[in-house]
C-alpha cells in the first residue's frame, strides 16, 4: 500500500520525463527516496517535506544532498518501475473488485434474471434469488428455492401492498424449514416474496395502476373492470405469478394476507384437511371462500376451483406487528407445508 501512495503522490505532483530530465535528477531522486525509505524530519519544523530550488518539487529535505549525487537517469528508473508494479497491482486489485458482487446478475433461459445472493438466507443454507417477471414500475418479483424433495409447496409473501403483516414469515421460513430434521429432502418450498412490490411502495391494495391482483386470474367467475383489469392477466404481476404456478406445479399453494378486525385461515379447493390442521396448531378460526364476499377473478378461485390445487389464505390481523404474526403461525405453516 505504501508503493501505491508513493506512485498517486507523484502522480498528483505532474513529474513529466521531461520535468525530471531538466531537473538533474535531483527532485526525481528525492521522490524516490521518499517512496522506498519513507518520510523524514525537516529541520524547518514545518513537516518532512521541502522544496527543491530547481524545479519547485516538493521533497524529502534529509535526503535532498544524497539525491543531488546521484545519477537522474537511475533515479527515474526507480520511479518509472514502481509505477509499473504499483499499475499492475491496481489492476489485479480493481479486478477483483468487478469479479466479486453480492448480487451480481445474469440472464439465465427462459427470460429469467437469475439474483445471486445470500440476503435472508436460513442458517447453512444459500438462497438463490430469481427474477420471475417485473412490475408496472419495473421492480424485481422475486423468487427463491428452498430444499429438493418430492412435496412442492408455493408461499406467497403478499399479493395487495397494505397487506404485509407477512413479510416477516416469509423472510423466516426458509430458516425454520432447514431447522426440521429431513424436511429439505421431503419438501421443494418456493417463495415467491412479494407478488405486488409497487403496492408495497405506495402501501396500496391495488398495483401502479390500481388494479387489484387478487382479482385478475382467468377464473371462470373474473369480472372485467377497471378496478379487476380489463382481461385476464393482463396485469403483468398477475401474469408472472400464473405462470410460476403453472411451472413450478405445487401440491399446495400458501399466500399470505391481512384482515380488517379478524384472523382465519381460509381454502380454496381440496384443502379443508389443512386448513383445520392449520387451525388446530394457530387458534386461527377456518373460513372457506363461500364464507363471505364473493372474490371473482381471484387466485384462491382459480387455483382451488379450476386447477383444483389446495390453496391456503393466510388471513392475520391487519396491523399485527409482523414478528408476533409469524410467531403465532409459524407451527401451523411448519406443519401444512411437510404434510402430504
Amino acid at each position: 500500500m505504501a508503493v501505491l501512495a508513493d506512485v498517486m503522490f507523484i502522480g498528483v505532483l505532474g513529474i513529466s520525463d521531461d520535468a525530471a530530465g531538466r531537473s538533474g535528477g535531483a527532485e526525481v531522486a528525492g521522490l524516490a527516496k521518499a517512496t522506498f525509505l519513507g518520510p523524514e524530519p525537516e529541520e524547518s519544523g514545518v513537516g518532512f517535506i521541502a522544496r527543491a530550488p530547481a524545479t519547485g518539487v516538493r521533497v524529502p529535505s534529509a535526503t535532498r544532498d544524497f539525491a543531488g549525487g546521484m545519477d537522474g537517469r537511475v533515479e527515474l528508473a526507480m520511479v518509472r518501475s514502481a509505477m509499473r508494479l504499483t499499475l499492475l497491482l491496481l489492476l489485479l486489485v480493481l479486478g477483483g473488485c468487478v469479479g466479486f458482487h453480492p448480487m451480481t446478475t445474469s440472464r439465465p433461459a427462459g427470460g429469467r434474471s437469475e439474483l445471486d445472493s445470500t440476503e435472508g438466507a436460513a442458517d447453512g443454507v444459500r438462497l438463490r434469488w430469481q427474477s420471475v417477471g417485473t412490475t408496472t414500475q419495473g421492480r424485481p418479483l422475486r423468487m427463491t428455492r428452498l430444499g429438493r424433495g418430492p412435496r412442492r409447496v408455493l408461499w406467497v409473501g403478499g399479493i395487495h401492498g397494505n397487506e404485509r403483516e407477512g413479510r416477516v414469515a416469509t423472510a423466516e421460513l426458509p430458516r425454520a424449514l432447514a431447522a426440521v430434521p429431513g424436511a429439505l429432502e421431503a419438501v421443494t418450498l418456493t417463495i415467491l416474496e412479494d407478488c405486488n412490490p409497487d403496492g408495497t411502495a405506495q402501501n396500496t391494495r391495488g398495483n401502479a395502476r390500481g388494479v387489484d391482483l387478487n382479482r385478475n386470474y382467468p377464473a371462470r367467475n373474473f369480472q372485467s373492470s377497471r378496478l379487476f383489469g380489463l382481461r385476464p392477466l393482463d396485469q403483468p404481476e398477475a401474469r408472472a405469478l400464473h405462470d410460476l404456478i403453472l411451472d413450478e406445479r405445487p401440491h399446495l399453494v400458501i399466500v399470505a394476507h391481512s384482515w380488517h378486525d379478524d384472523h382465519f385461515i381460509n381454502f380454496d379447493g381440496p384443502a379443508e384437511h389443512l386448513a383445520r390442521r392449520f387451525s388446530a396448531r394457530s387458534g386461527y378460526r377456518v373460513k372457506p371462500s363461500d364464507s363471505f364476499a364473493a372474490t371473482p377473478g381471484s387466485l384462491g378461485s382459480w387455483v382451488g376451483r379450476e386447477l383444483g390445487v389446495p390453496i391456503l389464505t393466510l388471513e392475520y390481523p391487519r396491523g399485527r406487528q409482523p414478528w408476533a404474526a409469524w410467531h403465532e403461525t409459524r407451527e401451523a405453516i411448519l406443519d401444512v407445508v411437510l404434510s402430504g
